[in-house]
């Protein structure tokens, strides 16, 4: 991690912005168990510049209204900005699939409550 950044997140939302531009990020809240991970809540987030920090996502979480452990982040379009309805559809789309095959969570950027890197690794059925 760059001395610059607080966290894993700041770090990666400025090289995510400085790369795309202006993007829509769809956002899930997660309880991770020792071999469960939960959903919990969701939505999405316009970047319109790399001034966000940490802080500011644990604000927002806050609202949420619900004790959690790890955000997946996940560009809703790798060419940047998307509408409303786009990213509304979309979230709906990721959290069916979620709900399907948790294992798509590790391809999300995960963060934990400190705004570290998380990585899900699948564990092997017996």
């Amino acid at each position: 991690m760059t001395a610059d950044y607080a966290t894993d997140f700041d770090e990666w939302l400025v090289e995510t912005f400085a790369r795309v531009g202006e993007f829509t990020v769809l956002i899930v809240l997660v309880e991770i168990g020792e071999t469960t991970a939960g959903l919990l809540r969701s939505s999405y987030l316009h970047v319109i510049g790399d001034e966000t920090r940490w802080p500011d996502i644990v604000e927002m979480f806050a609202g949420a209204g619900t004790a959690w452990n790890g955000a997946a982040f996940y560009q809703a379009d790798r060419a940047g900005l998307v509408r409303d309805q786009v990213a509304r559809h979309r979230l709906q789309s990721l959290m069916r699939h979620l709900e399907a095959d948790r294992s798509l969570l590790k391809h999300a950027d995960f963060f934990d409550p400190r705004g570290l890197r998380l990585k899900i690794e699948e564990i092997a059925q017996e």
